[in-house]
């Protein structure tokens, strides 16, 4: 076990959360759109409070080990004293929307793959491709040129977290006391509701997806703290991780394995065993090459603008979140108006009525 390289370790444990993950995903129908969607257009907010219980666990989880000098975090993508406001706001609109002409984000995408959908798989590769173009090619060469220079900058020993900003605006750095009250405000939000209590599907995902972003970091500390191959913190989340996916398959020989790579074959491999087990498993494909089209330009948009965003409605919406990085809620804003436009662009097909009714707070009746 000695001889065994921490990344390997790492992917190992990458795979675990994948699967759990996966079967959240599939099992309880764990999905950020399906979320907004319920919440906007039947005014049903189970789905809702689902994600709010995920969040809430893993901000506590991940906050407390913290706290107790179990997890490290600082070196995090999502803990830097850099951070363009310009760059979230946009990388979010441009993946909230693509996410909405898809019919589900990047980790959707994985956990369809799992249950057979053919349009997933082509979502994967043009996801996977414009994240690594947006990376360190032609998309990324735009991005350092327009975007980076955008950023603003913290001083030295800062960076952008409730805690820290807090401390520059007040002197005080209340960090453990805003993750608690975080937590609480969630807490009774989610459990004062009767209908998402009924629903044991939906408590039991956003748990383990709670628990998969706590493990994420917990894998981090313990496997990414070897002098002789130190790993930066890492946690789920699901735009460059399928890029980089990508790339393992094709030069392996040249490649290490990461959390990432092995998150993302366990959300596929957890999917497809809750898939298989409950007979839900079957071959789907595009309709006709209109639908093909919007796949593809979504899933571009997609890994472009999570690229931007630093991170997904997983990466920012909880990873982030967990660490309590003040891009969190920008981006997740940003990702969900993205999100409103494009569906009613989806079911208007004209631009100028579906920016009116994006604009509404929710659209249809309550159940």
């Amino acid at each position: 076990m000695s001889e065994i390289a921490p990344s390997t370790w790492m992917a190992l444990c990458g795979l675990v959360c994948g699967l759990m993950l996966g079967f959240a995903g599939r099992y309880g129908r764990f999905c950020t759109l399906g979320m907004l969607e319920d919440s906007f257009f039947s005014n049903d907010r189970r789905r809702l409070r689902a994600f709010a219980l995920a969040l809430a666990i893993s901000i506590a989880g991940t906050q407390s080990l913290s706290a107790l000098g179990i997890i490290h975090l600082n070196g995090s993508i999502y803990l830097s004293s850099s951070f363009s406001v310009v760059s979230a706001v946009v990388g979010g609109l441009l993946f909230g929307v693509g996410m909405a002409l898809v019919g589900t984000c990047g980790y959707g995408t994985l956990v369809r793959i799992g249950g057979g959908d053919l349009r997933a798989i082509v979502g994967f590769l043009v996801m996977g491709v414009s994240a690594m173009a947006a990376m360190s090619g032609i998309t990324g060469v735009l991005r350092v040129r327009f975007m980076d220079p955008l950023a603003l900058t913290l001083p030295k020993g800062y960076t952008f977290s409730l805690g820290d900003m807090g401390k520059l605006a007040f002197g005080q750095n209340w960090h453990n006391l805003i993750a608690g009250l975080i937590v609480l405000a969630l807490a009774v939000w989610v459990l004062k509701s009767r209908a998402f209590r009924a629903s044991p599907k939906l408590v039991l995902s956003a748990t383990l997806v709670g628990v998969a972003i706590v493990l994420g970091w917990l894998a981090s500390s313990v496997f990414g703290s070897d002098p002789f191959e130190p790993i930066a913190p890492v946690s789920s989340t699901f735009v460059a991780p399928l890029g980089n996916s990508l790339l393992y398959l094709m030069t392996y020989s040249g490649s290490t394995i990461t959390f990432g790579v092995g998150s993302v074959a366990g959300v596929i491999l957890g999917s497809f065993l809750v898939a298989t087990a409950t007979r839900q498993f079957r071959w789907e494909a595009c309709d006709d090459p209109r639908e093909l089209k919007r796949h593809m330009i979504g899933s571009m948009m997609m890994g472009t603008g999570g690229i931007l965003s630093v991170g997904c409605t997983v990466g920012q919406g909880l990873s982030a979140a967990s660490t309590l990085a003040i891009s969190a809620p920008i981006v997740m804003f940003a990702i969900s108006l993205g999100a409103r436009f494009g569906l009613e662009l989806t079911m208007t097909g004209e631009w100028l009525p579906a920016f009116r009714n994006s604009l509404l707070i929710y659209r249809g009746t309550a159940e």
